[in-house]
């Protein structure tokens, strides 16, 4: 199979970024199937770009490399890092993210881009993504090993993703992201849900800041006219919704907000 270098970044599409760190990778390594995932992350956004990724990885083939350059630390004593994690090879800043993917999938190894050969001539302070990142990726793309990207790093930086905390009553979360509908994604996963009880079988109530919302649903379809909902979104995790509208901006709501589960009595 051809190898697959899968991009995300904050880069948008409207400058050469992305496109330029394309052209990197096909020079090192022709054959390679590029797959954009995102190049909208909000500008310097690391637990956003994180969740994405984490969202997405296991939905591609093995052997799959992901280039991830959201880097507000650009030219900065931050390092450049590859790993391999499941089967799966990553490329990006030791910033943080890739903690959401390392949470589920712990790397087998994490090296820092220090072998200059495998990177461009010259690095430019502002540019790292074209003349580091992307030309680590061609080169594992190549078939170059890791390990000859640079020396073993155990002590990379990883990001305070908050998880859900549960009791016999009460799960409490918090809102993580907010997509581009204006859905509020939040930590609370249905495994934690669960153990409060089966849907319909237990009185739920369930809060989003000072607001009880209305009732949960299944698909974004059942929920009518002005009304918020909840349900399990594409990641199984719960998601406060709106119909045809952003719930972010009707319950004036965004990442950070409290959200509960209560077994009412």
């Amino acid at each position: 199979m051809r190898p697959v270098v899968a991009l995300l970044t904050d880069f948008g599409v409207r400058d050469h970024y992305a496109g330029t760190m394309k052209g990197v990778i096909l020079g090192i390594c022709p054959e390679t199937t590029l797959v954009d995932i995102s190049h909208d992350v909000p500008p310097h956004d690391v637990l956003t770009a994180s969740l994405e990724l984490a969202a997405c990885y296991k939905y591609f083939p093995a052997g799959t490399i992901f280039l991830a350059v959201v880097d507000p630390g650009v030219g900065s004593s931050r390092r450049p890092l590859a790993a391999e994690a499941g089967d799966y090879r990553f490329v990006a800043p030791d910033n943080g993210v890739l903690s959401a993917v390392f949470k589920e999938l712990p790397p087998r190894r994490v090296v820092e881009l220090t072998e200059r050969r495998f990177g461009r001539p010259t690095v430019s302070r502002t540019f790292e993504g074209r003349d580091r990142f992307a030309p680590a990726a061609g080169w594992l793309a190549k078939g170059t090993d890791l390990k000859a990207l640079g020396r073993g790093l155990t002590d990379y930086v990883r990001l305070a993703i908050p998880d859900a905390v549960a009791s016999e009553t009460e799960v409490r979360g918090e809102v993580l992201r907010v997509d581009r509908f204006g859905n509020l994604i939040t930590n609370i996963d249905r495994r934690a849900f669960d153990r409060l009880g089966r849907l319909g079988e237990v009185p739920l109530e369930i809060h989003a800041g000072a607001h009880l919302v209305g009732r949960m649903v299944t698909t974004y379809s059942e929920i009518g006219p002005d009304e918020v909902c909840s349900l399990f979104g594409s990641t199984d995790h719960l998601e406060i919704a709106a119909n045809a509208a952003s719930a972010a901006d009707t319950l004036h709501l965004g990442r950070g907000a409290a959200v509960s589960v209560i077994r009412a009595s």
